[in-house]
C-alpha cells in the first residue's frame, strides 16, 4: 500500500512538470504552434518543434534526399546544407551524435558527411556555416547539432532548431585561443564540420 501511495504522490507532483514541458507557450508568454518560423540563416528557416520527442513527418527533397525528421535539429542543419550549399551527405541518416566520428583526427575528412571534421579544441578556428556537434547527455541520448552563425575573436554565435526555448534559437559561447589552438568553451561540444 505504501508503494502505491508513494507512486500516486510522485505521479501527481510530476504531471504539472510534464505538461508544462509539453506546452506551446514560451517563457515570454508567446504561444507557438509546431512549424512556426522562429528565425533564419541565409533565408533557411528555423521552425518551432515543441519538444525533443515531437516528430511531424519526414522532410525529403524533390529528388528523394532524406533531409530529416520535422522539426528536429538534424533536419534544420541538413536542410541548410542542402539549400544553401547544395550539399548532400553520403550517409543521409543518423542522429546528431552520429555526425561526429570520434575515430578521426583533427582536420580529417568525415566520409559519412563529406565534410572536414575538427575536434574541440582544434588548430582551426570555427567559421560561419560550420556544424557544431554536441555530445549526448543523460536526458538526451541523441546529441545536438547546430550551425555557426557568427564568429568573433572571443565568441561563437550559433543558430539551432529544437533547442528548447523558442524565444531564443540562437546562443553564444566563449571562444578561446591559446598556443595556436582554438576551443569553444562548452563541455558538450565534440567539434565542428565544414565544407571542403
Amino acid at each position: 500500500m505504501k508503494k502505491r501511495i508513494f507512486f500516486l504522490v510522485l505521479a501527481a507532483t510530476s504531471l504539472p512538470v510534464f505538461f508544462a514541458c509539453q506546452g506551446n507557450q514560451s517563457a515570454s508568454g508567446r504561444t507557438y504552434e509546431v512549424g512556426d518560423r522562429l528565425d533564419s540563416l541565409n533565408h533557411v528557416v528555423v521552425y518551432y518543434n515543441s519538444g525533443m520527442g515531437n516528430v511531424s513527418g519526414r522532410n525529403t527533397s524533390p529528388d528523394g534526399y532524406n533531409i530529416g525528421l520535422k522539426y528536429q535539429c538534424v533536419e534544420f542543419v541538413k536542410r541548410y546544407y542542402y539549400e544553401y550549399y547544395q550539399h548532400k551527405m553520403p550517409n543521409a541518416y543518423g542522429n546528431a551524435i552520429d555526425f561526429f566520428n570520434k575515430s578521426l583526427k583533427d582536420g580529417e575528412l568525415n566520409k559519412d558527411r563529406d565534410l572536414i571534421q575538427y575536434t574541440n579544441p582544434s588548430k582551426s578556428k570555427p567559421q560561419v556555416g560550420d556544424l557544431i556537434i554536441m555530445d549526448a547527455t543523460w536526458s538526451n541520448e541523441y546529441g545536438h547539432v547546430v550551425i555557426v552563425s557568427k564568429v568573433t575573436e572571443d565568441e561563437v554565435e550559433i543558430i539551432q532548431q529544437n533547442a528548447g526555448n523558442p524565444d531564443h534559437p540562437r546562443a553564444i559561447y566563449d571562444l578561446e585561443f591559446d598556443d595556436g589552438i582554438w576551443e569553444i568553451d562548452h563541455s558538450r561540444i565534440l567539434g565542428w564540420l565544414r565544407m571542403r
